[in-house]
């Protein structure tokens, strides 16, 4: 009887052990099949958020690309549009420019009172050179000097070829006896727009009347190419 019941002992305790042994594995399993599933779970994440990171950066890399390309662009047409600049003349100077009146006689031509003087100016260089404005004209007479007044015109920019002239006009109201204050006029002189340095010519023209005064004188310059 005793041997009997160690028997049914032993093989209670056996059966046991492989029980524990079979729970053992299968929680080996559980814990692999954890693990395996984790980086499925974090991929999925970054798939709800967008792109991965490797294609999230290739589209910032693309939206550099695209922002480079359009500022080369904008360089481009700004370039275009300095070249176009760069193969325009400069501004004319005194020192490369003739002066001389119409005709090369200073012939003056008359519009009932007032009489009017065409002053030419020449571009004495070997390149293009432009100019747009009013001239500086002072009148000098032995006693003193009268800066005319400009005109109401509109000035236009005058490109002038190597060579080439233009011409701005002196309107102004001769004297005459019991008219007014004379101004013996006997030079003038002639500064081109944008510039400080002068060029003096002798004045054909007779006495001026006086107006250094009044709002509208009869005698004024008018602009370069005008």
């Amino acid at each position: 009887m005793r041997l009997s019941h160690a028997a049914t002992a032993l093989a209670v305790t056996s059966a046991l052990a492989l029980t524990l042994t079979a729970c053992g594995n299968g929680s080996g399993n559980d814990a692999s099949g954890d693990q395996s599933s984790t980086p499925a779970s974090s991929s999925s994440a970054t798939a709800t958020d967008g792109a991965p990171a490797e294609n999230a950066g290739a589209t910032k890399d693309a939206g550099s690309s695209t922002g480079g390309g359009t500022g080369t662009s904008t360089g481009g047409t700004g370039g275009t549009s300095g070249s176009g600049g760069g193969t325009g003349a400069g501004r004319c100077h005194t020192a490369g420019l003739g002066f001389s009146f119409g005709s090369g006689d200073g012939k003056v031509s008359s519009s009932d009172d007032q009489q009017q003087l065409a002053v030419v100016l020449k571009n004495k260089t070997s390149a293009a050179c432009t100019v747009q404005g009013f001239p500086g004209v002072d009148l000098k007479s032995s006693g003193g000097s009268w800066s005319l007044t400009r005109s109401g015109a509109t000035p236009k920019k005058v490109t002038l070829a190597a060579g080439s002239s233009t011409t701005f006009t002196i309107t102004f109201l001769p004297w005459n006896q019991g008219s007014g204050t004379e101004f013996k006029a006997t030079s003038v002189v002639v500064t081109p727009p944008n510039e400080t340095t002068s060029t003096t010519l002798a004045w054909p023209g007779g006495s001026v009347l006086l107006q250094d005064g009044a709002t509208h004188p009869g005698t004024y310059t008018g602009p370069v190419g005008g």
